[in-house]
């Protein structure tokens, strides 16, 4: 069947980790007739979380595209992972979300990942639900979960229900707008209406005033149809929550017991009959600056939001239909690279599950398989269109690790593997780093990299090992210094000779030239890696040739390209050339070049040699009860504190560490908090190492 666009309701459902989101949707299905049996996340077999890591692990870590019919409306539903080592996953769902349903946990209030979400939220400007979860736990507080989320989103929070009597156990929950009570029997689902109690009736008359009153603000027609009747009729309220909920005025709560079903067919009710449809968001915003309506009647347009590579089946790209339709045998081109791409077959899914759809409309969400040059955030349109939706904003990675070598049979898979996994997940980085010799990978944490590893060995049968990698350091000097090398060599025939003799001093643009020293030429080489090479020639008379001047300043970059320390890139340096000796025939560039290298490691070892270190910009955001573990753990690891801040409920540490210290952080992190902070890192700048770290540094790779 064809869903038309005003039919079609997408939802996200986002929160932190153990908030019960994939619990939530598992009774969605069921409540809809979906499902026959419901399934749970202990057991390992919910519709959502049905790749094997997630049996394992116990936690979402895709985002799982399902659907469901709540009568003549079909419900997209995407369940996203709550740990932020694979929040790229909860942006690909919000990104082609019409509405965002945040779900909290009961017993722990908002939690950072709430606060992450919030963030992405209020820059997309999702229409937004909370939904209470867990209210059948003892530790359960709707009351101060309530009171958390007002002080958090804002004035715009509104109730639109809450439970009675929770002390006495969740089975009953005062609907303000509806004015009902509904009693569930312990095994959840359909409830019965009853009158609200008395002595709950002042507090539901109060919330459905609000309701009502949010709902006129919305037009002058309403607030003067609200000013006549006292009230709106159920038409008017509809329109006018719509209009409420769609600008983000109000962000209505409900509360629900997932695990035991009760609740959740009145959230979907309400994102049925009020949260809005494709056609009721505004247009959507293109990389050229235009806007694109979802329409069916325009061109066709989708937007990849997500790729994932599954066994026997291959690439599965999971699209929104932006506008026009879409269906089996249609050509579309992809917009980033112009390569043509044939739709072969559409597909709807609840989670592992496909069914053909043969043609989907403006504003659905679908699945196809084997495109051959498309990915995520790329757009396809019809022949003659040039929209290219607006990508979604990945978060920078967030920890490092290098790839140790494995044999030469697995490195050319293990490296076509591994451009995979980059092309499906833009939070997961790749790069070969020439500096330190070594293929890293970036991500957001080490869960992050673990899945990765368990995906290679599956899809693949590749282990991939992992390392601590390398830090590109910098290596410059601090005083004057002077060194002469001789190179001879005699093997029969030919042989080779260079002597030179050369000074080294820091380099400034304020640092005056040697005064006793007959400068004859003079170049300032600009670095790749940053800083620079003053080279000075102050040969006088012919001891040396200009000609070898070249062969000369070549075996200087070697060496500064492979520091005398550490292996690592050298800068700021003067180098003087003031004598040396060459002979008429067994001189040669090759032995210049040999002479001048190790002239300036000698005389670089004499020059007070100084190990310059990379440093993060370190902003970490925790509850104030740990915050005090946290600099402990930031000081121990030479960490430099430069503010705390309040952002929301939050404490925010801000500092300056360095990059060789930054090892393990996200797991020490995880560990501190149980789970509940966050952190991101810039880098800032090279300082120079301390004495005492330096020296225990060049003793341990000495010792190696």
């Amino acid at each position: 069947m064809v869903y038309d666009t005003n039919k079609i309701r997408n939802a996200v459902l986002l929160g932190h980790a153990g908030s019960g989101k994939t619990t939530l949707v598992e009774t969605m299905l069921y409540e809809s007739g979906a499902l026959t049996r419901m399934g749970k996340v202990e057991d390992g077999n919910t519709v959502s979380d049905f790749h094997e890591t997630e049996k394992v692990k116990g936690n979402s870590i895709y985002a799982t595209l399902m659907h469901v019919l709540w009568d003549n409306i079909k419900i997209n539903l995407i369940d996203t992972p709550g740990l932020d080592d694979f929040i790229g996953e909860a942006l690909t769902g919000l990104k082609v979300a019409d509405t965002a349903v945040m779900v909290i946990n009961a017993k722990e209030g908002i939690e950072v990942e709430n606060e992450i979400h919030r963030d992405y939220i209020q820059e997309l400007k999702t229409p937004t639900i909370f939904v209470v979860n867990q209210m059948d736990h003892e530790k359960a507080d709707y009351e101060r979960t309530l009171s958390q989320i007002k002080e958090r989103f804002g004035a715009g929070v509104l109730e639109f229900q809450f439970p009675y009597r929770p002390e006495e156990g969740f089975y009953r929950i005062v609907d303000a707008l509806r004015m009902t009570m509904y009693v569930f029997d312990e095994k959840g689902g359909k409830p019965e209406k009853q009158p609200i109690p008395e002595d709950a009736m002042e507090r539901a008359k109060e919330l459905h005033n609000a309701i009502v009153e949010a709902a006129a603000e919305e037009s002058e027609g309403l607030m003067e149809k609200y000013f006549e009747l006292g009230t709106l009729e159920e038409e008017d309220l509809t329109q006018g929550l719509q209009i409420a909920i769609g600008k983000q005025n109000i962000f209505p709560v409900f509360c629900v017991s997932a695990l035991k079903n009760m609740g959740s067919g009145r959230v979907m009710g309400f994102i049925r009959d009020i949260c809005p449809s494709p056609l009721q968001r505004p247009p959507k915003n293109l990389e050229s600056g235009g806007t694109l309506v979802a329409n069916k009647d325009l061109p066709t347009s989708i937007f990849i939001y997500k790729t994932l590579t599954e066994p026997q089946i291959g690439e599965m790209s999971y699209f929104k239909v932006y506008s026009g339709s879409v269906k089996d045998g249609d050509t579309l081109v992809n917009q980033m690279n112009g390569e043509y791409e044939r739709i072969s077959r559409v597909f709807v899914v609840n989670g592992k599950d496909r069914t053909e759809a043969k043609e989907l409309s403006a504003g659905d969400l679908g699945v196809t398989v084997k495109l051959k040059n498309s990915h995520t955030n790329n757009t396809l349109n019809a022949e003659g269109t040039e929209h290219q939706i607006k990508k979604i904003k990945f978060p920078q990675a967030k920890t490092r690790m290098a790839v140790v070598p494995p044999n030469k049979a697995d490195y050319e898979k293990l490296t076509n593997a591994l451009h995979t996994i980059q092309e499906e997940d833009p939070t997961f980085i790749l790069e070969y780093n020439p500096e330190l010799k070594q293929t890293i990978i970036h991500g957001q944490g080490i869960m992050h990299f673990e899945v990765v590893q368990e995906r290679i060995k599956q899809l693949y049968g590749i282990d991939m090992d992992l390392e601590r990698p390398k830090i590109p350091y910098r290596e410059t000097i601090s005083k004057m210094a002077e060194a002469q090398y001789r190179h001879k060599k005699q093997s029969g025939g030919a042989g080779q000779f260079a002597e030179i003799h050369m000074r080294l001093e820091p380099y400034s643009e304020d640092t005056p030239l040697a005064t006793d020293l007959n400068v004859r030429k003079e170049e300032l080489i600009e670095m790749e890696w940053g800083g620079k090479l003053h080279f000075v020639w102050c040969i006088v008379g012919g001891s040396i040739d200009n000609r070898f001047i070249n062969a000369i300043k070549k075996g200087i970059l070697q060496k500064m390209e492979e520091g005398p320390l550490t292996g690592s890139y050298c800068q700021n340096v003067r180098v003087y050339v003031f004598d040396g000796k060459m002979h008429p025939v067994d001189s040669n560039d090759m032995a210049f070049q040999l002479a001048a290298s190790a002239a300036f490691s000698e005389a670089f070892k004499k020059a007070g040699p100084k190990i310059m270190e990379p440093f993060y910009e370190l902003e970490v955001l925790c509850d104030s009860e740990v915050m005090g573990d946290v600099m402990t753990d930031l000081q121990a690891r030479r960490a430099m504190i430069t503010g705390i801040d309040n952002v929301g409920h939050y404490r925010q540490v801000k500092s300056q560490v360095p990059i060789a210290e930054m090892y393990g952080f996200s797991q020490s992190l995880r560990s501190i908090t149980q789970g509940k902070a966050k952190f991101q890192r810039f880098f800032k700048e090279f300082q120079m190492m301390p004495a005492d770290v330096q020296e225990k540094m060049l003793n341990n790779l000495n010792k190696e």
